[in-house]
């Protein structure tokens, strides 16, 4: 497994993930496994539905992952983790300024053109916007912590600008929220182009 993996995996754990993690709730981990291969096949994740797939009661599913928005935060996270681990692989992993935005401008072109995550977006766009862009949710708080390590270890964990690494992760995040769900906070096509001039504007790079 690559380094970002492993620090993607680790950040902001939740009672969910920490329960896959350990591989001592085979039905935690069964469930888990059932709803991401739904989610992928561009379906909606139904709790009633999963449960009964999975030949068990609703109250047995809940126990073993929780709510549905527990559920679909891990499998959000679970998809978020090996585009990082591509977007690592076409912008490499040398340091300085201009390979850290190609990693985040190619994230964002990854997020853009997945059908299932549109899909998603599309279907429920409220939920959507609630589980991966604010606090309620543990998905922007891994981003952050995982671009606060790229940070790290690519620029030195040096401020750029003003911003100390933490507020630039912070920022970053944003950028790339910005521009991936544009569509639904703006009304806009969301733009692979715009987003790499963002993160390069952003890192100093022209």
């Amino acid at each position: 497994m690559s380094t970002i993996a492993t620090v993607g995996l680790e950040a902001v754990p939740t009672a969910l993930s920490q329960k896959l993690s350990s591989r001592e709730h085979p039905d935690a981990q069964r469930a888990f496994e059932r709803a991401r291969e739904t989610f992928v096949d561009g379906r909606r994740i139904d709790m009633g539905a999963l449960s009964a797939s999975l030949g068990v009661d609703r109250t047995s599913l809940f126990r073993w992952v929780g709510n549905r928005d527990a559920l679909l935060g891990e499998v959000l996270w679970s998809l978020a983790i090996p585009t990082l681990v591509q977007a690592e692989g076409v912008a490499g992993e040398g340091p300085g300024p201009e390979a850290l935005a190609e990693l985040f401008g190619a994230f964002a072109a990854d997020l853009i053109e997945a059908p299932y995550f549109r899909a998603f977006l599309q279907r429920e766009p409220a939920r959507a916007l609630r589980l991966l862009t604010t606090t309620e949710g543990a998905i922007q708080r891994r981003y952050v912590a995982t671009a606060e390590w790229l940070i790290a270890t690519r620029l030195g964990g040096v401020a750029v600008g003003q911003l100390e690494p933490h507020a630039l992760a912070y920022l970053l995040v944003r950028v790339s929220e910005s521009f991936t769900y544009s569509d639904l906070i703006a009304g806009e096509s969301p733009s692979i182009d715009r987003a790499r001039a963002a993160f390069r504007h952003v890192l100093r790079v022209d």
